[in-house]
């Protein structure tokens, strides 16, 4: 079993600065970034956002045709109902908090397309809030590290990771499992001989 001290002093040398991968200027476009990113990748939905972003605001995401927003998000899979949610959410927005994203995670999980995970990252990266983001790299990431086991869902594993680590390195430390399962700890074709957990990882010790 890896200690938690080990995880984070490890996680700190092999990524110092963690941040969100997602491209965004305003709170709004990252909720929506989040939202697209479910089932995508976020180079795709950078791509698509670059374009999106720069053709709308807020107010015209809420009043755009959906079949103009399909035909941009289209790249990230599942576009007709990701533009469904896009054109809700910016509705929503607009009418309940004159357009601002806020620091209300009931209001936020409420918004179509918008889950615990999504709701996470935004408040992590807006609001500053002590949240876990439970995505499938931190969940792959927490099954081979022993923090959680193989069955459980993503609610048990934010839930265990919150038990096992400091509340004010949350945040910091999901931006790390990110990076750590998307480029070193990978699904398929892990890097393991760059890896500081090699000799403790579930995988490499079966």
């Amino acid at each position: 079993m890896i200690s938690s001290e080990e995880i984070i002093k490890e996680l700190d040398i092999l990524i110092p600065n963690p941040k969100c991968e997602l491209n965004y200027n305003k709170d709004y476009e990252l909720l929506i970034a989040t939202v697209l990113a479910a089932q995508s990748t976020d180079k795709r939905v950078n791509e698509v956002t670059k374009v999106l972003f720069s053709k709308y605001n807020l107010q015209d995401l809420a009043n755009a045709s959906q079949k103009e927003i399909e035909k941009i998000i289209k790249p990230v899979g599942t576009y007709k109902r990701k533009s469904e949610y896009i054109k809700k959410i910016a509705q929503s927005l607009i009418k309940d908090y004159d357009g601002v994203v806020p620091n209300n995670r009931e209001y936020l999980e409420s918004l179509p397309g918008v889950g615990r995970k999504t709701t996470n990252v935004v408040l992590a990266n807006i609001y500053d809030e002590a949240t876990i983001a439970v995505d499938t790299h931190v969940a792959r990431v927490s099954k081979r590290l022993w923090l959680a086991k193989d069955d459980d869902d993503v609610l048990t594993i934010e839930k265990k990771l919150m038990r096992i680590f400091p509340k004010d390195k949350w945040s910091r430390l999901h931006h790390q499992l990110v990076l750590f399962g998307r480029y070193t700890c990978k699904s398929m074709k892990p890097l393991c001989q760059d890896c500081p957990f090699v000799n403790k990882c579930k995988i490499t010790k079966n």
